[in-house]
Parts: structure tokens; C-alpha cells; sequence
């Protein structure tokens, strides 16, 4: 695309998953020289300390009245999105999760007379969860189909997303990115943090929110098994409602004093570019964006055969796709791979090429922009008619 756009982000501003998707795809794109937007209830985690020229920062303030049981982020963000299309002339909103973003950007264009165009990308529990709740179900199945254009970060996900909900709307899959020099093995090597390692011995790694689909405790189960045969220390990154279960696994399987657990942090490149092998045993995985992040910084995936992982991680060459549950499987991969440390570097380098050849941010953003151009060219052959 030869012109510069003016876009409008909006996202959860979280540690992980679709905040941090859409927060390096902003960066990327003010950095190809295009006038970003963020319009969040706060300044998304990844975004602090990249505040370039060309992104500005709209924060969605809701007003607390007694009357009203729950503060109306929906309106207020509505209400903010319109402003901020109004006040800088934007070409398009792009906003990551259904509920309630693609709503309020429905609303907001309403209220602009269809002046911009809506383009919204689901990123998993917005369709398997929050919106395929009862309550939430036939407005999040609206929200969908009010968009110029949708897209789902994986085949998986778009064809849960047509089985839920059996959209009107063509649905075009474009997966999340990865920042490679951010993510890259070169931060491990010069980080200071590594009195969290231990000198000689493998490292492994699980990252999450901690959440009971991500199988936290699992995690401890695996490694349990895996200090039967190898010694290797193992950091559990993230905070959530698994976590006390977590740590209490640890202690009773008498693998605790090989176990940090870390909560939220952002250093997670360093971390993972220190370690070797990831574990993920999820229950569900519209993409798996940890797993990308840990295979960019040259570290093989372990993980369960869900979701967008098997289409991600190819088993046998970034490492293994195991069966749901099968924790003796999971630990058995684990030690044939640190039995093994020629064909567990295999492993590490050909995970680091997939992510340079296919998942770096700058391809992904191609992706959106030729994606912008199409709906931004229908709204053109609309105005000649």
C-alpha cells in the first residue's frame, strides 16, 4: 500500500495473548511510517516503552453513577472510538476480540454515519467462551457480522467461529506475529537474570495466565516425571486461579525446590531465550501465541494437540505435539530430547527459522495492510456508484 493510513487500535492492554498481538502490530505499523491509534481503557503493557511519534494514546474514561450496576465500558468506548475517528480523520478501526470491542466499533459507526470502516480479528475465547455464552451468543454473532471485514488468527478458529455461529460474513485467517528481535536466542545470552537457572542444568518453561484450560498444574506433573530420569530446573511464568494449585503440586511431588515460580513478568523474552523447551499442555489454543514467542527465541514446543498448535508447531521439527492429558508422553519427549542435545538444537534452530520465515511481524502486517486496502478500495467503488 503506497499511502499512509490513519488507524485506530483497540484491545485488552494485558500481559499476554490478543493485547499483545494487536499492541506489536500498532508499533509495527506506526514504524512503516502509518498514524497509529490506540483508543484502550489504558496503556496496553507493550506499548509503554515503544511510544513513537506516530502512536498516540486515547484512554476511554467511564463515568460511576449509582444507577448503574456495572460501569458502561461499551458506551463509553463507543462513545471514545467516534471522537477519535471524528477528531483524526481515521480511515479504519481495527479492534482484537468481539466482546465488546466490535460492538462499540459497530455503535461508533453508527454514530459517524458509516464514515469509517470496521475491521475486527477474533482471537479465541471471544468465540469458545465469552461469546458462546447463552447470554452473549446472538450479540456477538451481530458484532461479527457488522464488520467491512473479520479475520480469525488460525484455520482452527475460523471454523469454530462458522460452526458457532454461521457467520454472513466471509471470514479471512491471518496469524498472530512475533517481534523476532525482541524474541531472538541473542537476549538470552545477555541476560543478567540467571541466578533463576542453574549452572549445567536444562531449563524449561510454561507460560501463561494460569488459567484451568492451560493446565497449569500438568506442567508440575511433567516435570515430576521428567526429574525421575534427568535433573533440569523448570520456571513457571504468570499469575492466575491455578497458580496456588500449581505450587501445591509442587510441593507434594517433591519437585519445589526446582520449580520458581515468577507471576506476571516483561522480561518473558529473556526467559524464554534461556530456556530450552517450552511446555504447553492446554486444553484449548486458538493459536498459541507463547509457543510462537518461545520458538522465535530458538526454544522447542511441547505441547498438547489442540487447537491452532498442531498447525504452529510441526511435530518432530519445532519440537512435539502430544496427546491431551498424556503426561507420561509429554515427560517421555522431554527426556528423549535432553538425552539427546544435537537433536534437541535441530529442534531450537528449525523453530527460530519457522518463526523468521513465516510468523515476523513485518509479514503479518503485510497481511493486514493488503486486508485494509481491499476494504478501504470497496468503500471507494461504493462512493463512485
Amino acid at each position: 500500500m503506497d499511502r499512509k493510513l490513519k488507524i485506530g487500535i483497540t484491545c485488552y492492554p494485558t500481559f499476554g495473548g490478543s493485547g499483545v498481538v494487536a499492541t506489536e502490530l500498532g508499533i509495527a505499523l506506526a514504524n512503516s511510517g502509518h498514524e497509529v491509534h490506540f483508543i484502550t481503557n489504558r496503556l496496553p503493557v507493550r506499548l509503554q516503552k515503544s511510544l513513537d511519534a506516530d502512536i498516540s494514546f486515547h484512554g476511554v474514561n467511564v463515568l460511576n453513577y449509582a444507577l448503574f450496576p456495572h460501569e458502561p465500558y461499551t458506551l463509553a468506548l463507543a462513545s471514545k472510538m467516534a471522537q477519535v475517528v471524528d477528531s483524526y480523520g481515521l480511515d479504519l478501526l481495527h479492534v482484537h476480540y468481539a466482546i465488546p470491542h466490535a460492538v462499540s466499533a459497530h455503535l461508533a459507526k453508527e454514530m459517524l454515519d458509516g464514515r469509517f470502516k470496521v475491521v475486527t480479528t477474533l482471537h479465541g475465547t471471544d468465540i469458545t467462551l465469552v461469546g458462546n455464552d447463552p447470554s452473549l451468543h446472538p450479540i456477538t454473532r451481530f458484532a461479527i457480522n457488522n464488520n467491512d471485514a473479520v479475520t480469525a488468527v488460525s484455520e482452527w478458529l475460523r471454523q469454530e467461529t462458522i460452526r458457532e455461529f454461521n457467520p454472513t460474513i466471509d471470514i479471512d485467517v491471518i496469524e498472530n506475529s512475533v517481534d523476532i528481535e525482541q524474541f531472538s536466542p541473542e537476549v538470552g545470552r545477555e541476560w543478567a537474570g540467571r541466578h533463576y537457572c542453574e549452572e549445567g542444568l536444562p531449563n524449561l518453561i510454561h507460560v501463561s495466565n494460569f488459567r484451568p484450560v492451560k493446565k497449569a498444574p500438568d506442567v508440575i506433573r511433567v516435570f515430576a516425571k521428567v526429574l525421575e530420569q534427568v535433573p533440569a530446573r523448570l520456571l513457571m511464568v504468570g499469575d492466575g486461579p491455578d497458580l496456588p494449585t500449581a505450587m501445591q503440586a509442587a510441593r507434594e511431588l517433591g519437585v519445589h525446590d526446582k520449580v520458581s515460580f515468577l507471576g506476571n513478568r516483561e522480561d518473558v523474552n529473556f526467559l524464554m531465550a534461556s530456556s530450552d523447551i517450552l511446555l504447553m499442555p492446554s486444553q484449548s489454543e486458538s493459536f498459541g501465541l507463547a509457543a510462537l514467542e518461545a520458538m522465535a527465541c530458538e526454544t522447542a514446543v511441547i505441547a498438547s494437540r489442540t487447537g491452532g498448535l498442531p498447525d504452529l508447531v510441526r511435530d518432530g521439527i519445532d519440537g512435539y505435539i502430544c496427546e491431551q492429558d498424556d503426561i507420561d508422553g509429554m515427560a517421555a519427549r522431554v527426556v528423549e530430547l535432553l538425552r539427546n542435545p544435537a537433536r534437541l538444537t535441530e529442534m531450537k534452530q528449525a523453530a527460530r527459522a519457522r518463526a523468521v520465515d513465516s510468523y515476523r511481524v513485518e509479514i503479518i502486517m503485510e497481511k493486514y495492510l493488503a486486508l485494509y486496502d481491499r476494504v478501504l478500495s470497496e468503500k471507494r467503488n461504493i462512493a463512485l456508484v
